[in-house]
């Protein structure tokens, strides 16, 4: 073997075990709305049903066009579930609950919604504007807490911008916005 063969075998080698020592949270979605673009560093290593579950429906592109139907400024902005005309998209089985991963609900955090049953999550998720430690797992009123499973890293002034929009209830939604905040595109980073 030459010795021009032997170093590009070691650099690829070499390039291998970088690429495998990088952390969980290389994988980004960025969520292209009509107030802005959020993009969401996710955690595979603390998470990773969940993360999975996610990146199913990013490239499914179920959430393109859905809207972040449940917005409470002190609280959270919700989406995933909904069309602006408040129809709902289909989903698939639920997931088990991964709450007890060690991330918490802190500000910036996304979070995947649920029902009162703990293993319910399909496609709606939530970005805490602020820290809800109530929410995480054991401190959660049902003990099981809400999975986390990753970040904002751009765009939290959307997240703020969403916030402080104007809601009202209809229907069954009580904080519902009162112009639709539209995911126009939810897509991996690259």
């Amino acid at each position: 073997m030459n010795q021009t063969l032997r170093l590009l075998i070691l650099a690829t080698a070499t390039a291998v075990s970088v690429l495998a020592a990088l952390p969980a949270w290389a994988q980004k979605v960025r969520l292209s709305t009509s107030l802005g673009d959020i993009v969401v560093e996710l955690d595979a290593e603390k998470a990773p049903k969940t993360v999975d579950n996610f990146l199913k429906y990013v490239g499914a592109k179920h959430y393109d066009g859905l809207i972040f139907h449940r917005v409470i400024s002190s609280f959270m902005i919700q989406g995933g579930g909904y069309t602006p005309e408040l129809g709902e998209r289909p989903t698939r089985a639920p997931i088990a609950l991964e709450s007890r991963s060690g991330l918490s609900n802190a500000r910036g955090s996304i979070s995947m919604a649920r029902t009162q049953v703990p293993n319910s999550a399909t496609s709606q998720f939530f970005i805490n504007v602020g820290d809800n430690l109530r929410l995480d797992q054991p401190n959660a009123a049902d003990g099981e807490g809400y999975a986390v499973f990753g970040k904002v890293v751009e765009g939290m002034n959307v997240v703020d911008k969403i916030r402080e929009v104007p809601t009202t209830p209809k229907g069954m939604h009580q904080n519902l916005p009162a112009t639709p905040v539209v995911i126009k595109k939810a897509s991996l980073e690259k």
